[in-house]
């Protein structure tokens, strides 16, 4: 592992100031995720794919057929796939260079400006929506990776958990006050005289402003805690890229019990992921709930997944947090089962989210810590790439596998009973990784 200088004047670890402005990104980025992602954005842009359908709601592009209720899906599946064309690139780069901070910055703005522009998303333009989100969840991935790449930097390794609960909890009240605001303005658009449309695009265009005006906050607190590190002579940042990805797939192949700990997090987060995505669909769908409605549940959801970072912050603490991630994915397999042959009525759909959104804090929170403490000094970036292709939005077998079954099935329940594979399979290979073990390994590379 290459040595790393530490940058003259920079704050220590534990700095109360600086997690706090690292946590306030969390705060701006979840807007994105909440009004976009989970409430407004997939069933607008179904309502609008299915106005365009054929008779057998079919849309076509390129010649290959897509039903319009797998559209958003698919989105967001191909969005991930993207990323993992250059996501760990530029990660190996950022690492190598020390320009976390400047990588974050850039994809800020692209996600924040290409979410502001889904305020021209109407009807006939679903394919414009399409490709806009596509952008912004590619820069929303892509932020991530550099921001959770961080907390190693600003905490020791004794307070990761704390510092991460602390992360996601600022963020569920961040992402909920947006959505609050916006069910409010929602509610009230008839009497502003705009059209539910207007409300809509008008609402999404918000996460994007709130995402990019908090985000101040980080740019402005959170300095790097290793000076800048330029090229050597003869050198180029793609050259020094390759070489140092390769080297990460090296390191991860010496590092056996995080790369088991890595493959089980992208199986159990892809299910977590992927509900949360289709989770409004499938009440709009199945259970023909009224917008506002939605709303109030995701608004729950953020209030309880607040209080569930919280209480599993505390159990982590006393048995530990891969006893209380393993908890966890019990309680989503038995919600699967549930949504799949039970859930009937709004009022059910209530109940389940609740118990959704307490597990949902722990599941979040504690995954990212446990795997900061499994990943080499100076290989944040590059090692957070690969965590990122199934953090919050960014999953795609989950969406893949949801949409697939759901066009071939002719249902959405059937979508979401096949994500119980997910947390199985995650499950299984998360109680056979050793975590003592993988710091060890870690603290050798």
């Amino acid at each position: 592992m290459q040595a790393t200088s530490e940058r003259k004047g920079a704050p220590a670890q534990n700095d109360k100031r600086t997690i706090f402005g690292w946590a306030m990104y969390d705060w701006a980025v979840s807007a994105f995720s909440t009004t976009v992602v989970t409430v407004f954005l997939g069933p607008y842009l179904t309502a609008l794919g299915k106005a365009a359908s054929d008779a057998n709601g079919l849309l076509y592009a390129i010649g290959i057929p897509i039903k319009y209720d797998s559209l958003f899906a698919y989105c967001t599946s191909m969005s991930v796939l993207l990323q993992a064309f250059f996501l760990p690139l530029l990660s190996a780069i950022a690492d190598y260079s020390k320009r976390r901070k400047q990588f974050l910055l850039f994809f800020t703005a692209l996600g924040s400006i290409a979410t502001i522009a889904l305020i021209g998303l109407d009807e006939g333009r679903h394919w414009f929506g399409a490709t806009a989100y596509i952008i912004a969840n590619i820069a929303f991935g892509a932020a991530m990776v550099f921001y959770n790449a961080f907390l190693p930097d600003i905490a020791t390794k004794d307070q990761h958990d704390r510092v991460s609960t602390f992360g996601w909890g600022l963020g569920y009240l961040g992402g909920g006050l947006l959505l609050l605001l916006n069910l409010v303005f929602f509610t009230l658009r008839e009497s502003m005289g705009l059209t539910t449309s207007d409300a809509v695009r008008i609402c999404l265009a918000s996460a994007g402003a709130w995402w990019l005006g908090f985000s101040i906050f980080t740019f402005a607190m959170v300095r790097s805690r290793y000076a800048i590190q330029s090229l050597k002579q003869g050198e180029t940042y793609l050259g020094v890229g390759f070489k140092e990805l390769g080297q990460t797939f090296r390191d991860v192949k010496r590092l056996p019990e995080t790369l088991k700990y890595l493959v089980a997090y992208l199986l159990y987060n892809d299910g977590v992921q992927t509900i949360l995505v289709v989770a409004t669909i499938f009440g709009a769908e199945e259970l023909k709930m009224e917008s506002s409605s939605l709303i109030q549940v995701i608004l729950m959801v953020q209030l309880v997944a607040f209080i569930g970072s919280v209480l599993f912050g505390k159990i982590s603490e006393r048995f530990g947090a891969k006893r209380a991630v393993v908890a966890c994915l019990a309680i989503w397999c038995a919600v699967t089962i549930y949504a799949w042959q039970f859930l009937e009525s709004p009022l059910e759909f209530w109940g389940m989210a609740a118990v959704v959104a307490l597990v949902m804090g722990g599941t979040q929170a504690l995954s990212r810590s446990l795997f900061s403490v499994m990943i080499p000094e100076g290989k944040e970036a590059a090692f957070f790439a690969f965590y990122e292709l199934s953090e919050r939005g960014t999953s795609w077998v989950g969406p893949f596998l949801f949409g697939l079954i759901n066009q071939l099935f002719g249902g959405l329940r059937y979508g979401i009973l096949s994500l119980i594979a997910l947390f199985v399979s995650g499950l299984l290979v998360l109680l056979w990784v050793d975590v003592e073990k993988a710091k060890a390994e870690a603290s050798k590379r």
